[in-house]
């Protein structure tokens, strides 16, 4: 196999998530998305939806992240804002996973986490109306909320990564693949992924 890990960032309703989970099964390769979340509430006895609410609340500061990062090499834990022990600890969760083989991981930042690992970087995007239609008909969200769930779900995502990385989410240099999952459709995304992995 070419790559050992593959990292899946997703605009939501593109189906990132469904295209990882379809993606292991066929590849007998463990996928973590909320494991990671889970877990980390678990290690911090934090609730999930209070570590949600932290990462909507991340400060939009890469410098402060370079800080933190400093800090917690320095075994300063207790220094850092609960936003940045939460992120330290999702990346530790994700270290911790990659050690048992190769893996499959949603989100996260995962990818700075693996850094120095055969990493395939994913990216799914889709036009609107396709993600509107998932958001309402898989996820169950109503249909005159659907965009602005769609809006504060990619702003959060896209805050997220670039305080953490110091990159901007929709930079396609980031990633090894960008897909459409609104035209291709998700079995031919797993395709795809599946091919460029072996």
């Amino acid at each position: 196999m070419r790559y050992d890990y593959v990292v899946i960032e997703r605009e939501y309703g593109s189906g990132g998530t469904e295209i990882g989970k379809i993606l292991s099964e066929k590849t007998n390769i463990p996928c973590y998305g909320s494991e990671i979340l889970n877990g980390v509430s678990e290690k911090l006895q934090i609730p999930v939806s209070d570590i949600q609410k932290y990462e909507e609340s991340t400060t939009n500061s890469f410098l402060y992240s370079i800080y933190a990062i400093g800090k917690m090499n320095e075994g300063a834990e207790h220094l850092l804002s609960k936003e940045n022990q939460i992120f330290m600890e999702e990346q530790n969760l994700i270290k911790s996973y990659a050690m048992h083989g190769p893996a499959i991981f949603v989100g996260r930042c995962a990818a700075s986490a693996l850094e120095s690992k055969k990493v395939l970087k994913i990216f799914i995007q889709a036009d609107a109306e396709s993600r509107r239609q998932r958001a309402v008909k898989e996820y169950g969200i109503p249909e005159n909320m659907a965009d602005g769930t769609m809006a504060k779900y990619d702003k959060k995502r896209r805050n997220y990564y670039l305080v953490n990385t110091g990159k901007k989410w929709k930079d396609w240099s980031n990633y090894d693949i960008v897909l459409d999952s609104g035209k291709l459709g998700i079995p031919a995304c797993v395709r795809i992924i599946q091919a460029t992995m072996e």
